[in-house]
């Protein structure tokens, strides 16, 4: 099985940027779609952004389409999310996942096998 570790998230103003990392370990990313969602306290973990085993397809939320990019390094076995013009209202704790079926890559947190601790983001207005 895969370990999931994120890192880069912290404060940042409102307008400003974020680039979170996610590093696997334990068996190659290309056994994986991989995903990005968030959790905001007392709601749901929402989806955010994903991407296919081989990078050629990505997928976003409608509420980051234009401001958040997804991609991934391979032979680095990690996973970015690029975050521009940040909104308070999306400070939440960020959380990569990694989903083994098979099937297209997809948004539904039910298909995702592994996932990591998740790093806070803190947007302030």
């Amino acid at each position: 099985q895969v370990q999931l570790v994120e890192s880069g998230g912290g404060l940042v103003q409102s307008g400003g940027s974020l680039r979170l990392s996610c590093a696997a370990s334990g068996r190659a990313l290309t056994t994986y779609h991989m995903g990005w969602f968030r959790q905001a306290p007392g709601k749901e973990r929402d989806f955010v952004a994903a991407i296919n085993r081989s990078g050629r397809s990505t997928t976003y939320a409608d509420s980051v389409k234009g401001r958040f990019t997804i991609s991934r390094d391979n032979a680095k076995n990690t996973v970015y999310l690029q975050m521009n013009s940040l909104k308070p209202e999306e400070t939440a704790v960020y959380f990569c996942a990694a989903d083994g079926t098979l099937g297209r890559v997809g948004a539904e947190p039910s298909k995702y096998n592994y996932w990591g601790q998740g790093t806070q983001v803190t947007v302030s207005s």
